[in-house]
Formats: C-alpha cells, sequence, structure tokens
C-alpha cells in the first residue's frame, strides 16, 4: 500500500481500523514498567559520546500489525555513550487494553551496539532502522513520557471514555517519545496513522536493514 502525505497517514489509519488491525500486536520478549541531515550525515557519530548534539533512532518491523508496521524507539543520552531504548508490543492483539494493563511495553538503557543488539535478536526481531542527529534534546523529558506512555494502556479505535476515534498504540508511544526528546526533524504523527507509511516520511533520515548481531 503506497499513500503519500499527511492526507495519506489519516486514510491509510481508517482503513487499518476498518479491517481491524491490532497495531503493535506481537509477542513481548522484555517487559518493564536547520536543512535537514542527508543520511549518511543522519548516521555519523550515532555511537559517540558527544555532548553537544543527540541522536533518535527508530526500529521498524514492516510486516507487524498485519504488514501495517510496528515500531520502536531510542535516544541518546549525549555525554554518555549510551541509548535508552524500547517499545509497545500489545502481546495480546487486542485493539483495547486499559490504563494499567499489560500492553507489552519495556525499555532499557545501553551502549549504542547493545541497542541494535537487542532490537534485531528478540523473538519477533525489527529488520530495519532509521536514525538521526539532534541538535536538541531533553533526556529528562523523553524519560518521563516513557512512564506516561507504559501506563496508559492501548487503543486502536473508539475510546470506551470518550467515544471518539483515537489511537494510542506502538506509534503513538514511539512519536511521543521522540517528541518529548525534542528530536530534530520528527515527522508529525497523527492518531491512528499506520506505522510503515510514517516510517517513509522520515526526511533525512538514515535507513538501513537491521540484521541479527
Amino acid at each position: 500500500m503506497t499513500i503519500g502525505g499527511r492526507r495519506g497517514l489519516a486514510v491509510a489509519a481508517v482503513i487499518g481500523v476498518i479491517v481491524g488491525v491490532a497495531g503493535c500486536g506481537q509477542t513481548a520478549t522484555r517487559v518493564t514498567a536547520q536543512p535537514a541531515p542527508s543520511s549518511t550525515e543522519a548516521i555519523t557519530g550515532m555511537a559517540g559520546r558527544a555532548p553537544s548534539r543527540g541522536g533518535a533512532c527508530v526500529f521498524v518491523k514492516p510486516d507487524g500489525a498485519q504488514k501495517f508496521g510496528h515500531v520502536g524507539w531510542g535516544f541518546k543520552v549525549p555525554g554518555t555513550g549510551r541509548w535508552v531504548y524500547g517499545a509497545v508490543e500489545n502481546p495480546s492483539g487486542k485493539l483495547y487494553t486499559p490504563p494499567g494493563g499489560d500492553i507489552g511495553a519495556w525499555h532499557a538503557e545501553g551502549p549504542y551496539d547493545r541497542m541494535l543488539s537487542e532490537m534485531s535478536t528478540s523473538e519477533h526481531p525489527y529488520s530495519r532502522y532509521r536514525c538521526t542527529t539532534s541538535s536538541t534534546y531533553d533526556v529528562d523529558r523523553a524519560r518521563a513520557m516513557i512512564r506516561t506512555v507504559e501506563a496508559r494502556g492501548f487503543l486502536v479505535g473508539v475510546d470506551p471514555r470518550t467515544g471518539k476515534l483515537t489511537s494510542r498504540d506502538c506509534l503513538d508511544a514511539t512519536y511521543d517519545v521522540l517528541k518529548a526528546y525534542r528530536t530534530r526533524h520528527l515527522t508529525r504523527a497523527p492518531k491512528l496513522s499506520i506505522p510503515n507509511v510514517w516510517v517513509e516520511e522520515l526526511w533525512g533520515w538514515s535507513d538501513r536493514p537491521l540484521t541479527p548481531r
């Protein structure tokens, strides 16, 4: 399915809801509560310790969630050589899990190479990743958002509390964490967007296959 532009994101999202896509449904293997850069520039120095520059990654499982895609996230802790990374996996495959329920939310922290290794060797491994450097960052705010997304439940469809069509899925978690981090050149992700479509609109981010390591 190829649908371009932000209008396309919304259209694709509605299609996903109509066909009953559970979004991000796979078994969790770890559960814990300026001009746009070129692709080459975006990946340079990702593993380094430079204190003045942040970095962000989006991990992609293109065939996840009935081939609508599944995503996870990572962000750099500048000056430390460490990254914080994680995802909302939705192991039950249900369209709705209330706040406090098991949504397969997890996060971890470690060196860049460990992040790539863990993302590539889980039971349902990610097979692609896109990264960018960022001149702005807010690690504390991003950590606080992780706590928020882990506690807010999972939803793709009508919110039983408000009656509104909306989402709180893997893409929302990824986008909200990276937005809280203040990632530069982060493409907006409206509610009910399709992960595979959104990933293609990360303009200027590097794009590499992720193989087990």
